[in-house]
């Protein structure tokens, strides 16, 4: 006589092919992911191992890791390294994180900074990997290479455009501003890509891993000077150079005030008298200033790159609270805008060139010959 099949508790199909029931589910997820916060967890764990081994840890070295989430980097970064910091916003990713090392050999490596890590002192530290959350990727590279003492290099997963931007050479579509400070400073790699599915919950953009080293040492300009150089050039990176600096009006009096202050501090003297009968139209409303390109659109609205330059946004401000767009022109005003004639045209020759086609060396020309004539952007 055959045996009565026996129901399992509750009286759920015990079959390994059913579904789990609905408290079963819950019961194995943590909790939800915040996507606004860039949670996307990379669960695939031959790319993580692949991550960790393109940053050639050596067992002497400190890791600061970004966005570490439950840990399926971090730990494998612990096995490698000496001691790992790891930076994470959400308390609750903190919390499981210390969890799974919890009453492990690895607890002792592992420190926790909680907190945004844009506005967190880092300690001195070799090397940098990140599953980077996208709305921060900007502004982390810079902090990495603005450090007083930078890492050997960082590993750091980005969406695929930005990437892409980081690496971008003269004349690429995706070519920008960000292309050339970061190039600047740092030596870029492409390592792989990394497919949506590789996360949990799966993004909705493609992923690229790239390898930044910092150039050691550090080339010797201004950061503020170039990036002000370069936020001008780029305005329009399809617009001549003679364009962006001499066709807004704008542009001009920004370096006007600076040549001021600069003669000011230099014991310049400094004819500012108006040029008799003659006014001055702006050549276009501020309004009208080109738009700059469009960088990398991720999931912030708040990308450094995206945002006009700050001079653009205080013309803009003071215009519309005066109602003013004609002005008396002044002596420095021509003065400075024959400065920038001379620089363009006769000594670099670089007045009909686009910025989407100079390099690094055009670039470095330039505010070289911008200097020499007391013309400054910080």
């Amino acid at each position: 006589m055959p045996k009565a099949k026996r129901k399992s508790q509750g009286g759920a199909d015990s079959s390994p092919y059913s579904k789990p029931s609905a408290k079963a589910a819950a019961a194995h997820s943590i909790f939800k992911m915040n996507t606004d916060l860039g949670q996307h967890l990379l669960k695939n764990p031959g790319v993580a191992a692949a991550i960790v081994a393109k940053a050639n840890l050596k067992q002497s070295d400190h890791v600061v890791e970004v966005g570490p989430g439950t840990g399926n980097l971090t730990v494998l970064i612990l096995k490698e390294a000496k001691a790992v910091t790891a930076c994470e916003f959400d308390p609750r990713m903190a919390a499981e994180l210390t969890k799974r090392v919890q009453g492990t050999p690895l607890e002792k490596k592992l420190k926790i900074l909680l907190g945004d890590v844009i506005k967190t002192e880092l300690p001195h530290f070799d090397v940098c990997i990140s599953n980077t959350p996208y709305q921060i990727s900007s502004p982390l590279v810079f902090k990495l290479l603005s450090l007083p003492n930078p890492p050997r290099c960082a590993v750091l997963m980005f969406q695929r455009e930005f990437a892409m931007r980081l690496f971008a050479k003269p004349g690429d579509k995706l070519y920008s501003r960000l292309s050339v400070n970061v190039q600047m400073f740092a030596k870029v790699s492409h390592v792989m890509k990394v497919g949506r599915n590789n996360f949990n919950p799966p993004p909705q953009v493609e992923s690229n891993v790239v390898r930044i080293e910092p150039k050691n040492p550090r080339p010797q300009i201004s950061y503020e000077e170039w990036d002000g150089l370069l936020r001008i050039a780029f305005v329009r990176k399809n617009r001549t150079l003679r364009a962006g600096f001499l066709g807004t009006a704008a542009v001009l009096d920004m370096l006007t005030s600076n040549y001021r202050l600069w003669c000011a501090q230099n014991d310049i003297p400094v004819d500012d008298s108006p040029v008799a009968g003659e006014d001055e139209v702006d050549g276009m409303e501020v309004d009208q200033i080109a738009e700059p390109e469009e960088e990398f659109k991720g999931f912030s609205d708040a990308e450094d790159d995206d945002e006009l330059p700050d001079f653009f946004k205080e013309m803009q401000a003071n215009q519309k609270k005066n109602g003013v767009n004609r002005k008396k022109r002044g002596r420095v005003t021509e003065l400075v805008r024959e400065k920038v004639r001379k620089v363009l045209e006769d000594e670099t020759e670089l007045a009909e060139k686009r910025a989407r086609l100079c390099d690094e060396g055009d670039f470095l020309r330039l505010l070289y010959a911008f200097n020499q004539e007391g013309i400054h952007f910080s």
